[in-house]
């Protein structure tokens, strides 16, 4: 690794002025750039949003994007918002018949092992699910549809809330 010595009076990256200290200083620029990568790993992982996720209390709501996980704090339970599998809702510019269904793939862990479920917008009696000594809620789930544009995919959020039944 190159380390190139420049006096301060001659410094050219302050465009060749002078500069008032004198002193001779040497930082190398991957050093810089590791600092740079270090500062932000270490803003990312405070992320909410993060691979560890958020970390909600009991009866408290939290949203999750596809991919995302949080630990519900007293019941040692670890849920995923895997995908959106189906989203058949009646968009809000248009009229229908029927509301229509959105269904929300989620796997809950407890120890080592993950139990999948289907989570259901537009039937309240399949919007929740219990396992073991928890109840999982589908609260809410966004973007509402509209018939002039298609939701990807990684755009959805669910909001959940989690319970003692």
């Amino acid at each position: 690794m190159a380390t190139r010595l420049f006096h301060s009076s001659m410094n050219p990256e302050l465009g060749g002025r002078p500069h008032r200290s004198g002193t001779v200083f040497a930082i190398p620029r991957r050093m810089r750039v590791g600092v740079l990568l270090l500062c932000l790993l270490g803003v990312t992982a405070c992320d909410e949003n993060s691979s560890n996720g958020p970390t909600p209390v009991l009866n408290e709501r939290f949203t999750l994007a596809p991919g995302d996980a949080a630990t519900v704090s007293g019941v040692g339970l670890r849920m995923q918002f895997v995908q959106v599998t189906g989203d058949s809702r009646c968009p809000a510019d248009a009229v229908c018949i029927l509301g229509g269904d959105a269904i929300v793939r989620i796997l809950a862990y407890d120890g080592g092992t993950a139990t999948p479920y289907e989570l259901h917008t537009g039937d309240a009696s399949r919007a929740s699910v219990r396992h073991r000594q928890a109840r999982i809620t589908l609260v809410e789930l966004q973007p509402y549809p509209f018939s002039s544009r298609a939701i990807r995919p990684e755009d959805y959020r669910a909001t959940f809330v989690v319970d003692t039944p």
